[in-house]
């Protein structure tokens, strides 16, 4: 489904009313979610969360992915990205500390990102080097929004240092950040490591949202 189809134009909004036993804030996350067209195109089109739609645009820009495309997805609970990778065509390995349910086509770790065992696994579960490196992990939110960042590009990184082992070259990376993008030292990493690296906020990430998406394309291959 293309993003353009959850539009929601037309839709008269849906207003939650008020209840005894629910918080003023958990009403407004719950009228946002009845609202929100991705949340209803997500479960119309079988994916298991609206952040599919996130991975469908970005591809819709860069055409990162393709069929028999080696993907690896990194921190992939609930399974939305592998999901998209997966009906591309793709061979998708996904990892992440939760359990997921199995997804059809998709090769399934619970691991931890930090275990310096882990690459190899992964990489051996490919059948070989990745060509997409994805992520779209995030650090609980605190509210403080500097701190969230901080923690946020933690997890990026730990992200990228398994695409710098895995990926192939001319491969791609593609991660979740916070506005401000990508600290000086990861954008510097980037830069150095892959020909091409841009910021981008896809029209599916809620507007009010400081999340971005830090894409890199053109891997050049390990440091010599």
């Amino acid at each position: 489904m293309k993003s353009g189809d959850a539009s929601g134009r037309g839709r008269a909004p849906v207003k939650v009313k008020k209840d005894r036993g629910r918080t003023p804030s958990s009403r407004a996350w719950l009228q946002r979610q009845l609202n929100d067209p991705y949340v209803a195109a997500a479960k119309s089109s079988g994916y298991r969360s609206r952040a599919a739609f996130k991975l469908v645009e970005l591809d819709q820009k860069f055409r990162f992915l393709r069929k028999g495309a080696r993907v690896l997805d990194l921190g992939a609970a609930p399974g939305g990205w592998s999901q998209v990778a997966a009906a591309k065509g793709a061979t998708v390995v996904a990892a992440d500390v939760l359990e997921m349910e199995q997804i059809p086509g998709v090769i399934f770790f619970k691991a931890d990102l930090t275990d310096p065992d882990v690459p190899a696994m992964l990489k051996a579960a490919l059948d070989g080097p990745a060509d997409i490196v994805l992520t779209d992990m995030a650090a609980p939110t605190t509210g403080h929004r500097a701190t969230d960042h901080i923690r946020t590009i933690a997890l990026v990184e730990i992200a990228l240092e398994v695409a710098l082992d895995v990926l192939k070259p001319g491969g791609a990376f593609v991660g979740k950040v916070f506005q401000g993008g990508s600290s000086s030292d990861l954008l510097a990493r980037l830069k150095k490591a892959f020909r091409e690296v841009r910021h981008v906020k896809p029209p599916a990430s809620r507007q009010e949202s400081v999340e971005l998406y830090v894409v890199a394309l053109g891997f050049k291959g390990p440091e010599k």
